[in-house]
């Protein structure tokens, strides 16, 4: 057979494992029955050390890695311990803005044992309540007409998701699969990338399915949600915090508004919970669908409610797209009809759509990148990876509006400025096959750096071949930061 339990992605293989506790196969397909039962893990005490939280997420993770089908009944006691809430205060961004109670970092820092006992007390006792949560937009990547919706939490809830979310994905990193990369420890965006292009590479990929599903933190179902997370967690106190959090409610305009559906975009535990609800309504789907009714071969790569899927024949994505509908309307979920197609994509793509008469293979984006099929000088297939256009335009926009704040700025100052966007841009753009488009980006912003210095008078004449020195000197020559992927991703046969 073609897909076997645990051989699904088969010629992917990280040569470097991202979890060293995880030496087992990824894709393992688990019996999902419910199993009565206690966990073996012993209470913790309120004082122990770090290292004393470290093992009792071991023992988690062990647990849960012997027996697929148990259900933990006394996992609260870890979040409230008090060393576990100090990791997750000290593990926050501390110039994250503040919620409704306008408590910062910081203000909360000042008398921070008191504060984590009182916080330890009411969790334990469950007097511990989710306040409402300040609502604000911000624009979307490479759409800056369109806003995201943001929530900002109280430090205090941001501190008890935290800690939560800590026990939990200790018990969920041993059910996700391994084509799933979407904010799990050890993974990352380019992983799922480089995931891809081998999967492209080295299956027998045709066709690819470039899915979008519409607006899925606001439609996430509540009810469903808590029905997943009881197949592994029986503990009601734990299920009870999360239910707080999903109906706490947004305050916007002064007015409060509550959730039925959808968790907060921002909240520590919100892309946990995105991860355990496609887990049961996709990838466990997926897995199944491809070993009973997929003809030929089919790859999956999946971050987050972004994914794509490959095919082998044609009839294969046809059939998986209605049924997949199908599906996610049954569990309050829906496709973007405009970001989801079907094409035909693939090492003989351009061969095939020639012999018919029709133009090159089309496009698809995912995670920031246009991919498109393309050939060495030696005529070798290889997958191009560039930076999406329009996100490389409007993050060119948003440098332009920050540097005339600053216009009247010394040089060096500005200087340092566009040399740490530069070189996050770097972090994140710079892979294998888009060498040119961020060089480009370099040079379009010392464009616009020198247009912004002219207008600081009118009396000003700063010739280009003057410029150039201050671009040399704060903007750092490209190169290229992650390595290629079949580098990253040993292939087995």
């Amino acid at each position: 057979m073609m897909h076997r339990h645990g051989k699904s992605d088969s010629p992917m293989v990280l040569a470097k494992p991202p979890n060293e506790t995880e030496p087992e196969a990824k894709e393992v397909v688990e019996g999902r029955g419910l199993a009565k039962g206690k966990t073996p893990e012993r209470n913790m005490s309120r004082t122990q050390g770090r290292s004393g939280m470290s093992s009792a997420l071991e023992r988690i993770r062990q647990a849960a890695r012997r027996d697929k089908r148990q259900r933990f009944t006394a996992l609260l006691h870890h979040v409230y311990d008090v060393e576990g809430l100090r990791a997750a205060y000290f593990g926050l961004k501390r110039a994250a803005a503040a919620g409704i109670d306008g408590k910062t970092w910081r203000h909360y820092g000042e008398e921070l044992e008191r504060n984590l006992l009182d916080l330890s007390e009411r969790l334990r006792r469950g007097a511990y309540r989710a306040q409402p949560v300040r609502r604000s937009y911000i624009a979307k990547a490479g759409e800056p007409q369109k806003l995201r919706p943001l929530g900002v939490l109280v430090l205090e809830d941001k501190i008890a998701q935290r800690a939560v979310t800590e026990v939990l994905s200790a018990l969920y990193e041993q059910d996700f699969v391994g084509f799933s990369y979407g904010f799990r420890p050890g993974r990352s965006p380019h992983q799922a990338l480089d995931a891809l292009v081998m999967a492209i590479l080295r299956r027998k990929v045709n066709w690819v399915l470039d899915a979008d599903i519409r607006g899925f933190f606001d439609t996430l179902d509540h009810g469903w949600l808590v029905k997943f997370i009881e197949h592994r967690v029986a503990d009601r106190r734990v299920v009870w915090l999360i239910q707080k959090w999903l109906k706490a409610g947004v305050l916007e305009d002064g007015k409060r508004i509550e959730s039925e559906v959808g968790t907060v975009q921002g909240g520590s535990i919100s892309p946990l919970l995105a991860n355990i609800y496609l887990h049961y309504v996709f990838d466990l789907w997926v897995q199944q669908w491809r070993l009973r009714e997929a003809r030929g071969d089919v790859v999956v790569v999946r971050f987050a409610d972004d994914f794509v899927v490959g095919f082998e024949h044609r009839e294969d994505g046809e059939r998986f797209l209605s049924e997949l509908r199908e599906r996610l309307v049954r569990f309050g979920l829906e496709l973007h009809a405009q970001k989801t197609r079907l094409i035909e994509f693939g090492r003989h793509a351009g061969k095939d759509r020639q012999s018919r008469g029709e133009g090159k293979p089309e496009t698809f984006n995912f995670l920031g990148f246009t991919h498109s099929c393309a050939k060495t000088r030696r005529g070798r297939f290889v997958v191009l990876r560039q930076t999406i256009r329009r996100r490389w335009q409007a993050k060119l926009r948003e440098i332009k509006a920050e540097l005339c704040r600053r216009m009247h700025e010394p040089v060096p100052e500005m200087g340092v400025y566009v040399r740490a966007v530069l070189l996050g841009h770097m972090h994140y753009y710079a892979v294998p096959m888009n060498a040119v488009s961020v060089s480009h980006f370099r040079m379009a912003m010392g464009r616009i750096w020198w247009r912004v210095l002219k207008r600081r008078s009118q009396k000003n004449h700063l010739p280009w071949a003057r410029m150039q020195r201050q671009v040399a000197r704060w903007l750092p020559h490209t190169h290229i930061c992650h390595p290629y992927p079949w580098v990253r991703f040993g292939v087995t046969t």
